[in-house]
């Protein structure tokens, strides 16, 4: 369900206070256009992921451009690839 009309977009108040070393731990915050040209850091629950922020960023969560997962693509059997290449 997404947010009200009313309320406006989430962001969080020390995000709003800040003026440089932004280091984001609120990935459902919404990206303003105060930030457009700054770089922020985003946490990913490990690691802070450095991002730039453009104008086709705002609007958008700081969570959607920092991923917490890695994809390791899965492989049944190396020896019948290794078969197959030669």
């Amino acid at each position: 369900m997404s947010r009200s009309y009313w309320k406006g977009p989430y962001i969080e108040n020390a995000l709003i206070r800040k003026t440089v070393g932004y280091k984001i731990w609120s990935r459902a915050s919404v990206i303003p256009s105060q930030l457009i040209g700054k770089t922020v850091f985003i946490y990913n629950g490990k690691i802070f992921k450095r991002i730039l922020i453009d104008r086709e960023k705002v609007g958008f969560k700081f969570g959607e451009f920092c991923f917490t997962r890695t994809y390791t693509p899965r492989v049944k059997n190396k020896k019948e690839i290794i078969k197959k290449k030669k």
